[in-house]
């Protein structure tokens, strides 16, 4: 399993939460991304580099401007493996077993 250590200090600040889930409806721009906060530019700018260090969006220029999108898969499987390793597997099979009835 991959260290989710820079998965989880990405997830601890809200902002960088709300981020993401921005990114989970389209790809923005990074001035997009600025306009939806208080903060300033390079806060933000910041927030960008500790998601884009976890590998939880990646980002592409586009003349000027640089778009971000959300990498879900990468933030489904971290979670997905951290889960699998404290969680004995016969609670996650009684779990799916009351979600089908």
């Amino acid at each position: 399993m991959k260290d989710p250590t820079p998965v989880f200090k990405a997830l601890a600040d809200p902002t960088r939460r709300q981020i993401l889930s921005a990114l989970k409806k389209k790809e923005l721009r990074a001035g997009e991304i600025v306009e939806m906060f208080t903060v300033s530019a390079p806060a933000v700018s910041r927030h960008l580099s500790i998601l884009k260090a976890a590998d939880l969006i990646i980002e592409r220029r586009d003349g000027n401007s640089i778009i971000y999108r959300l990498q879900a898969e990468n933030l489904a499987l971290c979670l997905s493996e951290f889960i699998s390793s404290v969680c004995p597997m016969e609670i996650l099979q009684k779990r799916n077993k009351r979600t089908k009835l």
